[in-house]
C-alpha cells in the first residue's frame, strides 16, 4: 500500500476548477489529475485508518441526475466512509474547500428510525449529551429533521429535538496546510476518534434494520 503523504494543492484547483466547469470535457481533460491526485491519496490516506476503523467505501464521482434539476454531471467533492451499520459510520470529504470529517447515520430504514426513537425515548438523556459536546468542541450538527414531532410521539417530550431527526450527523472542516501533509492521517484518526462515541450509540440500534431509505 502507498503511504499517505498529503494532497497536493492540485487536488483543491481541480475541485475549483470543476465547480467553474462541471461538464465532460473538464474532467477528460482532468481525469489523471483526479484518479493521481485525488482518489490515490485519498485511498492511501483511508489505508492508513483501517487497522483503527475498518475498511472504508469511495464513492464515485458522478452524480445521479434522474430526479434532480440540477444536471450537473459531476460531484463538487470526493466522499468516503467506514460503515459500522446501513449508511451510518464515520465520513471524510475532500472539496475545494479543503478536508471535511464527520460521522453519524445518513439514512435510516423505517424499522431504523422506529428503533432509534425507541432508544432515545428510553436513554435519549445520553445521546443528548454526546451532540451537546460534540458542538461543544465545534462540531457542526447536521441531518434532516421534521418540522413538527414525529406521529405518536408528544411534542412536549424531553428529547423531541433528537426524536424529530430523520438523519443525524455532526462535521467539521480541516482548512489549514496539514491538508497538505502526512500529518492529516493523525488529525482525522483524532476526529474519528472523537466521534466514537456517537458512532457506538446509533450503530448498534441501527445494525440489521435493513436497507436505509429516504423518508
Amino acid at each position: 500500500m502507498t503511504a499517505f503523504r498529503g494532497f497536493a494543492p492540485v487536488a483543491l484547483e481541480f475541485y475549483r476548477g470543476l465547480e467553474a466547469d462541471n461538464s465532460r470535457t473538464y474532467w477528460q481533460a482532468h481525469r489523471d489529475t483526479y484518479e493521481q491526485d485525488v482518489r490515490g491519496p485519498m485511498e492511501a490516506l483511508l489505508g492508513e485508518l483501517t487497522d483503527d476503523f475498518g475498511d472504508a467505501k469511495v464513492f464515485r464521482p458522478n452524480r445521479d441526475v434522474r430526479f434532480s434539476n440540477d444536471k450537473s454531471p459531476y460531484k463538487t467533492h470526493l466522499g468516503a466512509y467506514v460503515p459500522t451499520a446501513p449508511a451510518t459510520g464515520w465520513y471524510l470529504e475532500l472539496s475545494a474547500l479543503g478536508m471535511l470529517t464527520g460521522a453519524g447515520f445518513y439514512h435510516a430504514s423505517s424499522d431504523g428510525l422506529a428503533a432509534l426513537r425507541d432508544r432515545i425515548d428510553e436513554e435519549g438523556e445520553e445521546l443528548a449529551a454526546i451532540v451537546t459536546t460534540l458542538q461543544e468542541d465545534d462540531w457542526r450538527l447536521g441531518g434532516e429533521t421534521l418540522k413538527t414531532a414525529p406521529k405518536g410521539w408528544p411534542a412536549d417530550h424531553p428529547q423531541i429535538a433528537l426524536l424529530r431527526h430523520k438523519s443525524l450527523s455532526v462535521s467539521r472542516r480541516i482548512e489549514d496546510e496539514v491538508v497538505y501533509s502526512a500529518g492529516l492521517v493523525e488529525r482525522v484518526r483524532g476526529d474519528w476518534d472523537e466521534l466514537r462515541p456517537l458512532v457506538e450509540w446509533v450503530s448498534p440500534v441501527l445494525e440489521g434494520t435493513g436497507e436505509p431509505g429516504r423518508r
